[in-house]
């Protein structure tokens, strides 16, 4: 595997998502793996459980981490060719990604969308700009339009808890204040794919994702009806696609209460706003995943640099 952007680049879900339930239970197995080995990390973006759990897993692998907040300390980067660069940016991504990779064996990235211009925030730019020009391998830490590590950690925390061997999981749009990008209901819709369950999507009209991402996914716009007999509910809110990065409702209607979410497993990747996206009872309540889900992003991340690490 040279690069892992995308849940796409698992060659197999289940084998990798058993894989990482025993790097749990014996992390530093591997530690020979990465001695010798570093690790840059360059956040676009702010983090707390990407940028720790990435940390922790290449030290379970015996890697040296470096990590930049490359949107206030680096140049500004210019991505086109051809551009005549007299205006404000400071550094070409040929020039940067080639740079640091000569600091380092593995590069991770974390570059979010800007919800203004749907066509440029599905090219990539910052995340395709380094795994074209950049000459080692590169790890997606949450990208545009994808957030392959979160969605990973999501398999393997399904995986640990369900009580069944084909469960019904939910994805729930939830009211929020801003507008957040798609990332983490696209890759997870995507791992789902992947999965032996029963997977529905509920949201308001005009909420759908990607249509390319949902192609064969039951959309159901009853969020009750949706939620019926589920074993998991994934909670998470998303901005319009179709009317790219706009809030179209705060409906409180659609928060996550205990009521609507019956007996199933409650999960979200955290950060959470309380009491508008879900109710403090689940949250506070033993039905919440949320925190192994966090735990899990460890051994996503060791799973995947392990991968990497052995095609070195």
């Amino acid at each position: 595997m040279k690069h892992f952007l995308s849940i796409n680049d698992i060659d197999s879900l289940p084998h990798w998502v058993e894989e990482a339930i025993a790097l749990k239970k014996n992390p530093y197995q591997f530690q020979e793996l990465g001695r010798h080995k570093t690790l840059c990390l360059l956040f676009f973006n702010n983090s707390l459980r990407t940028r720790l759990s990435t940390q922790k897993a290449a030290k379970h692998l015996g890697m040296e981490v470096m990590a930049m907040n490359f949107g206030k300390e680096g140049w500004t980067l210019e991505h086109g060719d051809g551009t005549v660069m007299n205006q404000g940016t400071s550094e070409h991504v040929k020039e940067a990604a080639r740079v640091v990779s000569q600091y380092c064996d593995i590069v991770a990235i974390r570059a979010f969308a800007q919800l203004k211009d749907r066509e440029k925030d599905e090219a990539e730019e910052v995340l395709n700009g380094f795994s074209t020009y950049a000459s080692v391998p590169v790890v997606n830490m949450e990208s545009s339009i994808a957030h392959p590590l979160q969605a990973l950690a999501d398999a393997i925390t399904m995986h640990e808890f369900k009580t069944k061997a084909k469960p019904k999981v939910v994805l729930s749009w939830a009211p929020h204040p801003k507008a957040l990008p798609h990332a983490v209901a696209n890759s997870f819709t995507e791992m789902m794919k992947l999965q032996d369950a029963e997977f529905v999507i509920t949201h308001p009209k005009g909420y759908e994702l990607d249509p390319r991402i949902t192609q064969d996914c039951p959309i159901e716009y009853n969020q009750e009806k949706a939620l019926e007999n589920a074993d998991f509910v994934y909670v998470k809110s998303w901005s319009s696609y179709s009317e790219y990065g706009k809030v179209l409702s705060q409906d409180s209607n659609w928060m996550m209460t205990q009521a609507k979410l019956g007996n199933a497993k409650f999960m979200h990747c955290l950060p959470v706003r309380r009491n508008v996206v879900v109710e403090d009872s689940i949250l506070d309540g033993n039905q919440s995943l949320v925190i192994q889900q966090a735990h899990n992003r460890t051994y996503s991340a060791q799973i995947v640099l392990k991968k990497i690490l052995e095609n070195l």
